[in-house]
This record gives structure tokens, sequence and C-alpha cells, in this order.
């Protein structure tokens, strides 16, 4: 247990001074720790949204054969706020569709190798295996321990590379563990390879100033409704070589003629208003606070949270349960639960489920190398209490049920 004094930050305030979760239509009764998962939507956006809907079913005709135009401008504000080129970005509804968009138009490899690490999201994983059936493949997974440092994890995936390694896919920002991989590191190594690359930055966007930056990758995906709050269904496909003109969407419409990315604004009838109403959400947050100011705040209250809840844990158990993960990622701390709770993701999933009815707290419990972790996430809305009341009323409970498991 640390001996040094925690700093809170002050909690981020509306320019009217109410409270930033004013601001967010949460259920007050209940304590709001996993932005991360689902993410949580602005009323801001919400608003813009509903009047699209409205717009949209007010006159039917009129509306869809517009919509991809009303796509391409809302795609075009989405490329900047990541930096990206717009004719390399295209919308997919989140990053497993992204990655699913990029594993059935990669060219047929028989017998090729697919690589994924031990951090890789389950679902993602499960579609790069599908795959590798498809070629007559395999799929190895390389460990990358939690502590490993930039070039540590660097030199994990890149010396498993082989001649039989077609595809490799490497997360961003790791969900289950939250943690940055060298992700650009690891695409120089891979294009001088000849290893094609997807990267999986499902929590990148928003939470990374500049994801792209420096990243040679042929394929990246990441989740604007996650960090960035737009609404959910709403996710962005970057492709930086000639290889997107391959890419097609998961639905063929009237827009399949069309050149990469303009052929994926054409989706026939889906409601696309969560595409048209990201943009809002992107500016509620640079206009209300800056993005900057939000990244700060957001790494700062991470780093409080961290150390407040396991040292909570510790006061009960006697043991550390600090997580000393070599790069963290900025809003996404991991602490280590008791007694080898949450040691499977079915046990975690179970164990956020117990805690969301018994608590009233919404927390995402994650598993690694068979230990269980308490993943703390923060966002704007959150605040320093947020934590310390639950260091005070659910590391007490969670200690019981790790000693009743015990029994």
């Amino acid at each position: 247990m640390s001996t040094e004094p925690l700093t809170a930050p002050a909690p981020l305030r509306l320019p009217d001074g109410r409270p930033a979760a004013s601001a967010w239509s949460l259920d007050p009764r209940v304590r709001h720790l996993n932005h991360g998962s689902f993410g949580a939507v602005p009323r801001a956006a919400q608003e813009v949204q509903a009047a699209l809907r409205r717009r949209m079913e007010e006159s039917p005709v009129e509306w869809f054969p517009v919509q991809p135009q009303r796509i391409a401008e809302a795609r075009r504000e989405i490329a900047a706020f990541l930096r990206a080129g717009e004719e390399e970005t295209a919308l997919v509804p989140n990053a497993s569709g992204g990655a699913s968009v990029v594993f059935g138009c990669l060219p047929h490899r028989p017998g090729a190798e697919i690589l994924v690490t031990d951090h890789g999201y389950g679902a993602v994983t499960m579609g790069a295996a599908r795959l590798a059936r498809r070629w007559g493949g395999t799929v190895r997974t390389v460990h990358v321990p939690l502590d490993a440092t930039a070039d540590e994890a660097c030199r994990a995936v890149t010396d498993a590379f082989t001649d039989r390694t077609a595809l490799a896919v490497v997360d961003h920002i790791t969900s289950a563990t939250a943690r940055l991989m060298p992700v650009d590191r690891i695409a120089a190594e891979a294009r001088r390879r000849g290893v094609t690359l997807l990267v999986d930055g499902a929590h990148a966007p928003g939470m990374l100033a500049d994801p792209l930056a420096g990243l040679d990758a042929d394929y990246w995906v990441g989740n604007l409704h996650k960090f960035p709050c737009a609404p959910r269904g709403t996710a962005a496909l970057v492709a930086r070589t000639e290889r997107r003109q391959d890419l097609h969407p998961l639905i063929d419409s009237w827009g399949a003629p069309a050149p990469f990315p303009d052929r994926f604004d054409h989706q026939g009838t889906i409601d696309a208003t969560h595409y048209l109403a990201a943009p809002a959400a992107l500016a509620f947050v640079e206009d209300t606070w800056g993005w900057d100011t939000v990244r700060a705040y957001v790494t700062a209250l991470a780093d409080h949270a961290q150390r407040t809840v396991a040292d909570a844990f510790t006061r009960l158990t006697g043991e550390d349960h600090t997580v000393r993960v070599a790069m963290p990622a900025p809003a996404l701390r991991l602490v280590r639960l008791p007694g080898g709770r949450g040691a499977t993701r079915e046990e975690a999933d179970a164990l956020r489920e117990e805690a969301a009815r018994e608590l009233r707290v919404m927390a995402a419990f994650t598993s690694f190398g068979g230990t269980g972790y308490l993943r703390l996430s923060a966002h704007a809305y959150n605040t320093p209490e947020d934590y310390e009341h639950f260091a005070e009323t659910c590391v007490p409970v969670l200690a019981d049920w790790a000693r009743e498991r015990r029994r």
C-alpha cells in the first residue's frame, strides 16, 4: 500500500457550474465506473440524434436517397477528429464489424498463419479463427506480459513472425488488460516482413489525441461510441494502403460500384442517425472543456482511482492489489481482485452482474492469465468521490464475497 498522499483532481464542471454528469442522462442512483465498455452519450448528441430520427420518419422517401451524402459529411468530420484522411476512412458499426470487413476481404492464403496476442478482444479473435478455418490455416497466440515494456512487447510479437504468418491482429489499447501496445513499431516490422497488420483500436479514439500518428498499419479500426461518446454503433475503419479498394461493406447496396470509402456510405434503409449525430458528441466535449483537458483529467483521475481502490483492498487483505502495467492506457486502470475472484471471463462477467445487482455499481471485471481484475474507467462525468465511494462501500463486500468463495 502506498504511503504517498493521494492527490485527487478537481472534478470537471459545466460552464454554468453544474457537475459534468448533468450533461449525461445516466441514472444518478447508480455509480457508473465502466465507460470503457459501452460508453455514454451526452444529452446534446442524444437530442441531435432524436431530431434526425424525427426528420427521417416525417418523410422517409425524402430522407433515404440523400442519407449517403449525410453520412459522407459526418465521415469527413470523424476523419478530421481522428486526424485521418477522408479518402482512407470508412464508417462501420463497431470495431468488431470493421475487423469482420477486413477478414472478409483479404485474399485467400491456403494454410497460412494468423498471429494474435493473449490480450486480444475475444470477438475479434473469434473472427480471426473463422478466417483461419476458411484458409485451412492456424491461429497462433503470442503471450505479452502485463509488465512488458514497449521494447519487450514489440519483440514478443515480431519475433513470432514466420514465413507462414500472413496476418497479425494486435490491439492498440487492450480491453481486458488496459494497456497500450507499441503498434507503430510492430507495424514497421510487419511492413518490412510482408505481414498484413490489422490494429484493433477499439478504445483508442479520443483517449489518444492522434491515434494514427506514425502508424503504418494496413488496417485500423476504432470505436467512436466508447471514449468519444458518440451514439452506439459508430466506428471507423481506416485503410492507408491501396488495399483499401478491396474492402467492401458487410451489406452490398446501391453504392457497391463506388470506390472505397464511398461504398460504405450506402447501406440501404438502416437507421444511420448514430453516424450523423457523432460529430455533435465530439463537438460537445471540445466546446465544453476541450479534448486535451478531458484527457489530462481522466489520466489523473484514473491514477487516483487505482490508488484509492487498491489501497482499500490492501487494508483488508494485507496483499498488494496494485497492478503494474508497463504501458497503461490513459483512462483505464487495473486492480487485482482478492481470493482468485474473476479468474475466467465467465467468472468475471458473473461478478459484473452481481456487483450491478447487489451494489448498484456499473464496473468492469476482467481476467487475464488466470487472474481476475477490476478494470476502472474514467471519463469527464466521473469524480474522485465515485471511486472513494467504491473503496468505502463496495471493496469490503467484494472482499467478503472472496472469503466466502474460499470456504
